[in-house]
């Protein structure tokens, strides 16, 4: 039995481990203490800890202690290291993947970009970086000659700019990958990022299995990935192609890899950009549309199978003319950030967890209920992919599967995904390598989400059980002497919602909505709004709702009707726990108060909450007049502590 070690963590891992699996292969995890309880060390046939996955010769230590005769390095950590490779090598072990001596020739800019020139391959318009700076022609793009993800890149519109964009670029690269050598080369204003995905084995021959679009893209970081290219001429995607395996055969490249090239909008150029020495994160979307036809019939293709073959020596039993390509496919990255906020990264504890599934939907991921995401990795969390009879079949598909995606617990880019995946510039394919960079995608709207989690809320606290038994104090008794029940009140933040079950209306800043409940089962709400079926998953707990509506998360605070105070912050500031009215106010600024004494009054949902002292003290802030109508989290008072 041939054994691997997956040197690597998340989906990747575990997309490895199913298809060695299926091969009969033994399956070794690394893991750090992190890791310990993940996904993919519970998948693995055995794991061995390590200290870090980016130690060389901890992993290698793994690989011998293991037994494991190959080492895939999946993406990302030591997948395009080329040290790496050899101390594979020098132990006798195969590296799933090219040797380090292509690794570098292919991993640095400048030497790839010699490589590429010996094959015949075209490459971006370049300036020495001693030419006069007057004599270019501007813009031109200042680049990292080591290391990717955008790191060390600037863009140049004038020679005045170009001294300090080059010195702002080599500290960024130096910092960044401990090489601060740099390229000058033409910039192209509007391009698409084209990539050829090839594959060589040990017998001299490669092939190519067609090209993918990369052009969504943020600062350089792939969003949405999809296959074939959509706009490129038959006669593009010949010369493209032919060109990545040149690039390859050149190099006498194995195993898998990418070519990128860099398509120019104005003139249908191409130009080659760099080669990644390794699977793709979005290889998906390739397996997904690409077959080879066999006598049986044709096959989908598993690169990663082909990656496992051609490391233990077999040629690539599949010949160029084989492979077709079928229907259209689409891949969203699922990342832990906040999209509408800085895409900040985010961190926490996952409470509920749902992928979007159905025909055509395929999802890796290593995400779980209840499991710890952290900041140390990288912050993606799955893979969502969409296939179609054509590219809108699959467009219609995805948006669909991120509908369906609910992450709960922490926020994620799922709603950002599916309201890029939607929009007229993605579906008429109008979105080059810098759209993003330019072009702020609208933030989903609330409404909808919130009338969802109100109607909810209202459901569950009228049964029996709920944190406020049968009818909690936000609900109406429904009694009314000859007239219909009366409505509910919700707090979700600082927002009033009135849900009237019996009329089966929700109201919210003046607006009515009619709502008729379809389904409420295991945390999914199926609900016609005004006439349109919409669905939510949500988590409603004692002091919080949490709701995904069209991959969209929402959190509302739920304020504690039965708390005789209001929110207080370290300093003595009282704050308004929810929105309402003063009914009093019993101090005056300057006033000397007593740990406890009532400061004021405020009605809320009309019940009354005395708003009390802290601490002793003397009174800074009067916030308030009564009859004032404050909202959540207005300051009320603030108190200085009596030294």
């Amino acid at each position: 039995m041939n054994t691997v070690l997956i040197a690597n963590r998340g989906e990747i891992a575990l997309r490895v481990m199913r298809t060695a699996h299926r091969l009969g292969w033994a399956c070794v995890a690394i893991h750090t203490d992190l890791d310990a309880d993940a996904p993919h060390v519970r998948a693995a046939d055995r794991a061995v800890r390590v200290g870090s996955y980016l130690d060389i010769n901890e992993v290698v230590a793994a690989a011998r202690e293991s037994g494991a005769g190959y080492v895939h390095p999946g993406y990302g950590f030591l997948s395009e290291r080329a040290p790496f490779a050899r101390a594979l090598a020098e132990a006798g072990i195969a590296l799933v993947g090219p040797s380090g001596d292509v690794m570098d020739a292919m991993g640095r800019k400048d030497a790839a970009r010699e490589v590429a020139v010996a094959a015949g391959v075209p490459v971006v318009p370049a300036y020495a970086l001693d030419d006069d700076p007057a004599t270019l022609a501007y813009p031109v793009l200042v680049k990292a000659a080591a290391g990717g993800g955008g790191k060390g890149m600037r863009v140049v519109r004038s020679a005045a700019e170009l001294p300090e964009a080059r010195a702002a670029a080599a500290r960024e690269a130096a910092s960044s990958f401990g090489d601060d050598t740099l390229l000058i080369e033409k910039y192209v204003e509007s391009g698409r990022h084209i990539e050829v995905q090839v594959m060589g084995d040990t017998h001299g021959t490669v092939l190519h299995f067609f090209e993918r679009d990369c052009s969504t893209q943020r600062r350089h970081q792939k969003v949405l990935e999809e296959a074939p290219a959509p706009t490129i001429s038959e006669q593009q995607r010949a010369a493209i192609t032919a060109a990545a395996v040149a690039l390859a055969q050149q190099c006498g490249y194995t195993g898998a890899g990418t070519v990128e090239f860099l398509l120019d909008n104005a003139t249908g150029e191409f130009y080659f950009l760099e080669m990644n020495t390794r699977l793709q994160v979005e290889h998906p979307v390739t397996e997904e549309v690409v077959r080879a036809r066999t006598a049986s019939g044709a096959q989908r293709v598993d690169l990663v199978e082909l990656q496992l073959r051609v490391a233990t020596g077999e040629p690539l039993s599949i010949a160029q003319d084989d492979l077709v390509l079928e229907g259209h496919a689409i891949e969203a990255r699922v990342y832990a950030e906040d999209s509408f906020n800085g895409f900040l990264p985010q961190a926490g504890r996952t409470s509920i967890v749902r992928w979007g599934s159905g025909d055509g939907v395929r999802v890796d991921h290593a995400l779980e209920p209840e499991q710890e995401v952290s900041t140390s990795y990288d912050p993606m969390l799955g893979k969502v992919i969409a296939w179609g009879a054509d590219r809108e079949a699959a467009r219609a598909t995805l948006v669909a599967a991120l509908d369906g995606t609910a992450i709960l617990g922490i926020t994620t880019n799922t709603g950002f995904l599916r309201a890029l995946a939607a929009s007229d510039e993605f579906r008429d394919t109008t979105i080059d390598t810098a759209w993003l960079d330019h072009h702020e995608v609208p933030a989903p709207d609330a409404g909808l989400a919130r009338v969802l989690g109100a109607w909810t809320e209202v459901l569950l606290d009228t049964l029996p059980g709920s944190r406020h038994g049968a009818g909690g104090p936000w609900q109406a008794d429904g009694w009314r002497m000859g007239a219909d029940p009366a409505p509910d009140t919700v707090v979700l933040g600082d927002a009033l919602v009135v849900v009237d079950r019996h009329r089966g209306t929700v109201t919210h800043d003046g607006r009515t909505h009619d709502v008729r409940l379809v389904s409420a089962a295991d945390h999914t709400v199926h609900a016609l709004v005004d006439g349109r079926a919409e669905h939510a998953v949500l988590n409603v707990q004692r002091d919080l709702v949490d709701v995904v509506h069209r991959g969209q998360r929402w959190v509302w605070e739920r304020p504690d009707p039965f708390g005789d105070h209001v929110g207080t912050v370290g300093d003595g500031t009282l704050l308004a726990p929810m929105p309402g009215t003063v009914l009093a106010v019993h101090v005056a600024d300057g006033q000397q108060v007593a740990e406890g004494e009532t400061l004021g009054v405020m009605e809320a949902m009309k019940m009354e909450l005395a708003l009390k002292a802290p601490f002793a003290g003397t009174v800074t802030t009067v916030g308030a007049a009564a009859g004032d109508l404050v909202k959540l989290g207005a300051v009320l008072f603030t108190v200085e502590a009596s030294e």
